[in-house]
């Protein structure tokens, strides 16, 4: 299993690894202080992640939230196929920026 991590490089949020319900709330609280610290459109660059599952959609709609609340363009980019089918079945594709033009 590969680690989870979130890293932020310019505008660019890198999430990369395997996320599990084990490990998806240390990644979202460590993605949250970084968009928090961040100015600016972000960009979540999503192809170095590893697994498709739940929890994922719901960390990046946490994510999203924020984005929202700070008044932050934030877009995903770099979804599995898996991930995009999943947020499509969920009815989410249209809830997370950046997967609904691949529907």
């Amino acid at each position: 299993m590969t680690a989870p991590a979130v890293e932020l490089s310019g505008n660019t949020l890198a999430v990369t690894g395997e996320v599990n319900a084990d490990t998806v709330i240390a990644l979202r609280k460590q993605g949250e202080q970084l968009i928090g610290a961040a100015s600016g459109p972000l960009t979540v660059d999503l192809s170095g992640l590893a697994t498709a599952h739940s929890v994922v959609l719901s960390m990046l709609l946490c994510w999203h939230r924020l984005a929202l609340e700070k008044q932050q363009s934030l877009t995903f980019q770099g979804a599995s196929d898996r991930l995009l089918s999943l947020a499509a079945l969920s009815n989410l594709e249209d809830q997370i920026p950046g997967f609904a033009t691949h529907s």
